[in-house]
Order: structure tokens, then C-alpha cells, then sequence
């Protein structure tokens, strides 16, 4: 094969290089739901078949440069950086699971947690967190494996309570000022982070207590078995230290890093296995990683084809054509974030790719930089929280062991800010930055 690095997209703009998107959509989504069966169409089937379309309708290009393309699309260095995340997520997931750290939380949250209130304090918690450690994807390795032991306990629908913790991890993915989106929004629109939380709360705040109240609701009718469970405190540890390591600012990998160490300690002192178990823990963890492994590559060379045939010019160039005044820029910006999200299946990097011709729509029709700022963040947020194909959906129907198009139509938090940020955009709201 020709290792000749592929020159960046000199191409016109382009509706056909969205095909494959299409594709991919049309075999999963639409078939899944025409057949009621979100197992029929394996994902890595669906993104294999896309894949091998993309690759066919790219033109100027050998097919050995084509494949090149592609392949650089999935070593993407943001690409890369979630799969170790994924491999060291597995690793502690399932040796966490073996030395019965998993059952020694579920229960302690069972004995001390009102099962009344169990919906919102998980709700509560994925806020938090989220907003403390500032990624969704922590948040969600940190919180699903609870959830789903719950889920297992109580009978709850398990979909369901997956999507509690998917939904309140993007409450603080949004707002946290350590987030990337945060920081991408604020640096491409030149407004400080703390102008920018100040629009943003007052936007998905209302949605956030709505969500919030429903979840108080939906817990009254909660039926938590009455037993006392045996809380074996010591294997709390090794989640305490994820927590712990989380919001003190450590970067996922090595609070994932420190939470695999702990489970080998806890577990070798408590006698639940010895040292070979736990490396067949972590092997075993590592390797049910690959599914998920593979669809982010071909996720990712995918998206970068659509891009190189030029699918994002097209759209940018599309929905900047007729731009009329301030409500239809603050439109512009939110579908193009939204559209680039869907194209790039990571919301940091959709903002990257748009923040400037944001910022320069934004001057132009005199938008508040600190309002382009919150609907970057905010739809970007919203798109990345429902797309099946997204790192966090992924890895939580992965921890789960459910389809992630199952998650979908629980996922209110990101709908309710949806709702939000159309409703800031056609009432003008906030006033002052409006």
C-alpha cells in the first residue's frame, strides 16, 4: 500500500458525500424500528457495509489511497484516545465486577437511598459528577455499572435507568468549566467561560428540573425489595477512589488507571480472587472491549471520507446561504454544530470544525459572543447525547449489555434541552444576552 500521506480536501462541496451517513442510518435506525428488533442489525455490520459504500463512491483516488483515507479517519487522535479509555474502562468494569465491588455499591445504595428517590439521587449524582470531572464519559463508566445492578434488583426497566445517568452526564458535559466543549465554545467564540456558564445555566436549567421532577414522580411507584443487604464496605473501595480521583481533576484515563489498581488490592486482601484471576479479569474486560473498539474506527474512517468528498462544506455552505437576522444566525449556528456532530459523532470536535464560521456569523449579524458560545455547547450536547453511534451511548449500552437504540427514547434530559435552546433562540431568552 501506498503510505504517500492523503493532501487534505481540495473537493467542491458535495449532498452525494453525506450518502454513506445515509446509508448507515437507513440499515440500522430504520430497520431496527421497521422490524421492532434493535438486535437484527448488528452495528458493526451496519458501519462495515457504510464503510465499504463510502470507500466505493470516493473519487480521484486510488483504492489503495482511498483505504489510506479512510484509515487515517480512524487513527484520528481523538479517535485513539477513546479507545484506550474503552480498554481501560473494560479492564475495571469487569474485574470490579468479579471481586463483587458492583454488588457491594448496589447495595449500599439500596440500604441508604429512599427507593422513592433513587431515579432522582442517580439523576442528581450523573449532574454532578459530570459537572465536577467535566466529561459524560467518565461520568457514565463511573455510574452505569451501579445503575444496571439496580435495574437488575428492582425489576426497572434497564433502558430506562441507563439513560438517567447518559442524560445527567450531559448536564455537566455542557456546563462544567473543565469541559472540552466548554473550552472549545468559549476559545472559537473569544467570550470567557464564566459569561458563557452564566447563558448557558439559565437556559437548560428549567429542562433540568423538569427532568428532575419527573424522575420524583416516576420514583413513587418504585418498588425496591424491603430486605437488609449485607454491605461488604471494604469493596466499596475501589469506587470511591474513581469518584474521588474524578473530582479531584484527574485525567479518565488515570482515574480509570487507579480504579483497575484498587480492584486488584481490594481484592487479593479480601481473598475474592488471587493475582491470576484478576489478570483474567482484566483480560477479559480489555477483550469485551472490541466490538466497541471496532465501531469507533469504522465510525471514524466513515466520517472522514464524508468529509474529504466534502459533506461538511456542503452543509456549511447550505445553511449559511440565506441567513435573515439575529434569530436566523443563532438557527445557522445551532444546526451547523448539530449537523457536524452527526457527521463527526464527537461534540468537541463538531465544535472545532464550525466555531469559527460561527463566531463570523455571529459578528456579522451582531449575535452575543456569550449566546454562540451556549448554542455551540448546547446542541452539540444535544446531538451527542441521542446519536447511537456516540462514544457515551456506545459505552453505555456496552456496561449495560442492552442495544444503545434502546436508550433513545428515554433520554429526556437532552430532549428538554433541546427544547431549551430552541425556545432561547424564537423568545429571545435570555433578554440581556439577546
Amino acid at each position: 500500500m501506498n503510505k504517500t500521506k492523503i493532501t487534505p480536501n481540495t473537493k467542491q462541496p458535495s449532498l452525494w458525500a453525506l450518502s454513506p451517513l445515509l446509508v448507515f442510518l437507513c440499515l440500522y435506525l430504520v430497520v431496527s424500528l421497521i422490524v421492532n428488533d434493535f438486535y437484527k442489525v448488528p452495528i458493526t455490520v451496519a458501519f462495515l457495509v457504510s464503510s465499504v459504500y463510502a470507500i466505493a463512491i470516493t473519487k480521484g483516488l486510488s483504492l489503495n489511497e482511498r483505504v489510506m483515507q479512510y484509515s487515517q479517519g480512524a487513527a484520528n487522535k481523538n479517535v485513539m484516545l477513546m479507545i484506550w479509555i474503552f480498554v481501560l474502562a473494560g479492564a475495571f468494569a469487569q474485574s470490579a465486577k468479579d471481586i463483587g465491588a458492583i454488588d457491594a455499591t448496589v447495595n449500599l445504595t439500596l440500604q441508604f437511598l429512599p427507593g422513592n428517590l433513587l431515579l432522582a439521587g442517580f439523576f442528581l449524582a450523573a449532574c454532578f459528577i459530570s459537572l465536577s470531572i467535566g466529561t459524560s464519559v467518565g461520568t457514565v463508566v463511573a455510574l452505569v455499572p451501579v445503575i444496571a445492578g439496580i435495574a437488575e434488583k428492582t425489576g426497572m426497566d434497564m433502558s430506562f435507568m441507563t439513560a438517567i445517568v447518559v442524560g445527567g452526564a450531559f448536564f455537566g458535559d455542557n456546563l462544567s468549566f473543565i469541559s472540552d466543549t466548554t473550552i472549545a465554545a468559549t476559545r472559537t467564540q473569544g467570550c470567557a467561560m464564566r459569561d458563557k456558564f452564566k447563558v448557558n445555566f439559565r437556559i437548560v436549567l428549567p429542562a433540568a428540573f423538569v427532568v428532575l421532577g419527573y424522575y420524583i414522580y416516576r420514583g413513587f411507584g418504585m418498588n425496591v425489595p424491603p430486605e437488609a443487604y449485607t454491605i461488604e464496605w471494604v469493596k466499596v473501595l475501589p469506587y470511591l477512589v474513581v469518584l474521588a480521583t474524578a473530582f479531584m481533576g484527574f485525567n479518565v484515563a488515570l482515574v480509570l488507571l487507579l480504579g483497575i489498581i484498587a480492584t486488584g488490592v481490594v481484592g487479593l486482601c479480601t481473598g475474592s480472587i488471587d493475582i491470576f484471576d484478576w489478570f483474567g479479569s482484566l483480560g477479559t474486560g480489555m477483550s469485551g472491549m472490541g466490538e466497541l473498539i471496532i465501531i469507533t474506527l469504522m465510525a471514524g474512517g466513515m466520517l472522514e471520507l464524508i468529509r474529504y468528498n466534502g459533506g461538511v462544506d456542503y452543509i456549511i455552505q447550505a445553511l449559511t446561504r440565506k441567513i435573515n437576522g439575529k434569530k436566523g444566525a443563532e438557527m445557522c449556528i445551532g444546526a451547523l454544530v448539530a449537523i457536524a456532530n452527526v457527521c463527526t459523532a464527537n461534540n468537541t470536535i463538531a465544535i472545532i470544525t464550525v466555531g469559527p464560521l460561527a463566531n463570523d456569523i455571529a459578528t456579522k449579524y451582531g449575535v452575543d459572543k456569550r449566546k454562540s458560545a451556549s448554542i455551540l455547547d448546547t446542541f452539540s450536547c444535544v446531538i451527542q447525547g441521542i446519536i447511537p453511534y456516540g462514544a457515551q451511548m456506545l459505552m453505555a449500552a456496552k456496561l449495560a449489555s442492552i442495544s444503545p437504540l434502546s436508550i433513545i427514547e428515554y433520554l429526556y434530559y437532552p430532549i428538554g434541552i433541546f427544547i431549551m435552546a430552541m425556545f432561547s433562540i424564537l423568545a429571545r431568552w435570555p433578554k440581556k444576552y439577546s
